[in-house]
């Protein structure tokens, strides 16, 4: 019982081991063991400090420890800043040691741009080395006897390492290459000479540097598809002459209108007259009975007014 430690030296012990669990949590020891193992020489305090940084240790070993087997030199600490300004940086590892095994000038300073660009660097590498082909959506153009001819090409690019941060993407390539397509087609004399020769389209669209400012380099266009599409000529001359009829039918509808409202102002002058007549009649008793008064006429005088009157209702009733 004399070997067993005192009670002091004890509390001394537990402390010793506490403090021992404590750094084996706190620093990745199997992870310093891997990189020594490795070739990788990474201090205890490196690892401390990317605890207290916050940044996630593996993700800067085990990308440093690939660049040191494919020989290519990079710091630690340049590792961690790209980590911490969020950048991928196993891509970026990946990306140099494609690059160095393909013989393509890339830099460190140039990748993490890259990546930090928002760009796949890795992938714009593996597109530099293995040309990739952008295949466009149908593009419909229409040749000058109004035809429309439908299109699908088929581009081949390569990617451009210096022109990558600023450059345009597949997006503009796409764009561009549509945009001379329907140049071309739209300058055909007829659509039959687009059908029987459509390598001319990739012809001139390629003479037309539609890499410029992009991120690629265009290495061929392909016609992989020719269609016909509708008869625009013949669809425009259609509804030229639609609206030709709806305009006719409009000038017609108004002249009939302007008709009618002539047609109504005459009867209505008609109703006019007729009112001015009936009033004139009525005024007609009362001259006679006044001629009567002042003996202007006789009876006789009016029998014959009488008759002359009768004689004039039975020729109107005849006429009608």
């Amino acid at each position: 019982m004399k070997f067993l430690p005192k009670n002091g030296n004890i509390f001394l012990l537990v402390i010793i081991i506490a403090c021992i669990i404590t750094f084996f949590n706190f620093v990745p020891i199997g992870l310093w063991i891997t990189a020594l193992f490795s070739g990788v020489k990474v201090k205890i305090s490196n690892l401390i400090g990317m605890k207290l940084r916050r940044v996630k240790a593996s993700k800067i070993i085990y990308p440093l420890i690939k660049a040191t087997k494919a020989n290519v030199v990079i710091d630690i600490s340049e590792l961690e800043a790209h980590y911490l300004a969020g950048g991928n940086v196993n891509n970026v590892v990946d990306a140099l040691i494609a690059a160095q095994k393909a013989n393509i000038e890339l830099n460190f300073e140039m990748a993490t741009a890259i990546d930090l660009a928002g760009r796949n660097v890795l992938e714009a590498v593996q597109v530099s080395v293995n040309p990739k082909v952008i295949n466009t959506p149908k593009i419909a153009a229409v040749a000058m006897n109004g035809i429309e001819v439908i299109v699908v090409a088929k581009v081949t690019v390569r990617a451009d390492i210096s022109r990558l941060i600023g450059g345009a993407g597949e997006e503009t390539i796409i764009a561009r290459v549509g945009e001379g397509i329907v140049t071309t087609v739209g300058s055909a004399q007829k659509h039959s000479a687009v059908l029987e020769n459509p390598d001319a389209i990739s012809e001139t669209v390629l003479k037309k540097g539609l890499d410029v400012g992009t991120a690629f380099e265009i290495l061929s266009i392909d016609i992989a598809d020719v269609d016909i599409g509708r008869n625009i000529g013949a669809q425009l001359q259609a509804d030229q002459a639609e609206a030709d009829k709806k305009i006719a039918q409009a000038k017609a509808e108004e002249r009939r209108a302007m008709a009618v409202a002539v047609e109504q102002e005459n009867k209505a002058k008609i109703e006019e007259m007729k009112a001015k007549v009936v009033e004139a009649e009525s005024k007609i008793p009362l001259a006679i009975a006044k001629a009567f008064e002042d003996g202007n006429i006789t009876v006789y005088d009016y029998e014959k007014i009488k008759n002359l009157q009768s004689d004039t209702k039975m020729r109107n009733s005849l006429s009608d």
